[in-house]
């Protein structure tokens, strides 16, 4: 029996909601230099655009989902999307840069609320065979989001819209977003059969430790004296600690827990939370440095820019596609350490590229590399990670490693970003080039110690599905990992 056609048009509503996070994001990083211009402010400040919307949605992802658990999905779904398209408004209007900041944490933050609600939503709607039908449309649409971002967010910067420069690539999402307000009485309403506790100690713990580590390594690259820097970043630790402490006394109390505290039995989820952090580190981190030494060192406009990323996106589309399909099946996890394999070696063609002073041929050539590596690494990884689990883990785990990716790349734009300004032009990008090839040399380790058995072809990696969630709320990392390497 066929789905009536008005639930593909609701599917269609959540799809767009998806893509727009992900196009937020891409076409900040390609705008935010021409953003830092204008509105005034050192270059140190450019990372602080993509973290301060990165960060909040990678520690409220785990409450986004419980909200959802507890009071509704579509409600939480349209509220989230409400604030979504006002945060966007904002920062279109934004007069100062320090605004702007702190409107995209309000956008990241509602982000956090509508992404956790989309998967949950499929399956209230669909059934049986429509299900997978329905949920199979996310990775495509990641996907093409993914390459239309970096040209789109280059487009309208350099297109100077009605003299809104930079301020078009937040007011795109107002046409979005009322669109899908209009179609969301659609979805239907949906909540977890057992109502989740929403763990506020443990989220303000996580906030704080979070907070702690990242913003110092943020301000260091606008002057903050390394003294503080690291005693901040030493006090996030700490309290990091006692975040692990707080969630195992609940966990032995059968109080509600932010993470599902089993997945740390053994070390093979963390070493997948690892890995998942080093490699969005250097995938996110990266497009902040090939943006910043196109436009600060050598002059390019933000058009440039997306269509210099644009084969790197492409490359990472198609080749995710390609071992979702067929090489994971194929070679199981052998993938994932070829994936590697070959984003080192567009690494290395990037470092020789700008020992030329970034030779546009070479330069694409090595990023079309990268974005193969990405492709690659990404859908073998994922299903991986999320293998061996039990049905009760995979929402804990599901969002769990959602939120590392989003931390992963907030690091990385704090990290690369600062190794970049500290010696800029091609020099500081040939030094984060290697600092993310150190950072794939961990990742390589960490992503073996996930599975310490040694991989044959009697035994391949059998494909993950999306994840169904309990009280973590739901989150699909192998379907929305195509767009994920430019980080929302």
């Amino acid at each position: 029996m066929s789905v009536h056609p008005r639930r593909w048009v609701a599917l269609g509503a959540l799809l767009t909601a998806e893509a727009m996070n992900l196009l937020d994001a891409t076409i900040v990083q390609v705008a935010a230099p021409r953003m830092r211009e204008e509105l005034g402010g050192a270059p140190s400040a450019v990372p602080w655009l993509t973290s301060a919307y990165t960060l909040p949605f990678a520690v409220l992802l785990l409450t986004g989902g419980r909200l959802g658990d507890r009071y509704g999905r579509r409600r939480v779904f349209r509220y989230g999307v409400a604030g979504f398209l006002l945060a966007s408004l904002a920062c279109a209007c934004a007069p100062t840069l320090g605004t702007l900041i702190a409107f995209r944490a309000v956008q990241g933050a509602a982000a956090a609320v509508i992404i956790p609600q989309t998967i949950g939503l499929i399956k209230a709607m669909f059934h049986g065979a429509e299900t997978a039908r329905a949920l199979g449309t996310i990775g495509p649409v990641m996907g093409l989001a993914a390459v239309l971002g970096p040209v789109l967010g280059g487009v309208l910067t350099h297109a100077d819209l009605f003299g809104s420069s930079w301020r078009a690539v937040f007011l795109v999402n107002l046409p979005l977003s009322l669109a899908v307000l209009a179609l969301a009485p659609l979805l239907i309403e949906n909540r977890a059969p057992r109502l989740p506790g929403l763990d506020p100690a443990g989220t303000g713990l996580a906030v704080l430790a979070t907070g702690l580590v990242v913003l110092p390594l943020l301000g260091q690259g606008a002057g903050v004296p390394d003294g503080p820097a690291l005693a901040a970043i030493a006090a996030g630790a700490t309290v990091a600690v006692a975040f692990a402490a707080q969630q195992r006394r609940g966990a032995r109390r059968g109080a509600e827990t932010l993470v599902e505290t089993s997945l740390f039995a053994t070390v093979r989820f963390p070493a997948a939370l690892v890995s998942s952090a080093l490699f969005f580190a250097v995938t996110t981190g990266l497009t902040l440095v090939v943006v910043l030494q196109l436009q600060l060192g050598s002059g390019a406009d933000a058009l440039t820019c997306g269509l210099t990323l644009l084969p790197c996106s492409a490359g990472m589309a198609v080749a995710s596609w390609c071992s979702g399909a067929y090489l994971v099946h194929r070679y199981g996890r052998r993938v994932t350490a070829a994936g590697l394999g070959v984003l080192v070696a567009g690494l290395l063609a990037a470092v020789g590229a700008y020992r030329t002073d970034g030779q546009p041929t070479l330069l694409v050539g090595a990023l079309t590399v990268i974005g193969i590596g990405q492709g690659l690494f990404t859908s073998a990884f994922f299903t991986a990670a999320l293998r061996p689990l039990r049905p009760q883990e995979i929402g804990s785990a599901a969002g769990l490693l959602n939120a590392v990716q989003q931390l992963g790349a907030t690091l990385g734009v704090a990290v690369l970003g600062r190794v970049y300004l500290s010696c800029p032009d091609p020099v500081g990008a040939q030094r984060a080039c290697w600092v993310a090839v150190g950072a794939l040399a961990l990742a390589a380790v960490a992503t073996r110690l996930m599975d310490p058995r040694p991989a044959t072809p009697d035994s391949p990696a059998e494909p993950a599905g999306p994840a169904e969630t309990g009280t973590a709320g739901e989150s699909d990392p192998v379907g929305r990992h195509l767009g994920a390497p430019h980080a929302r």
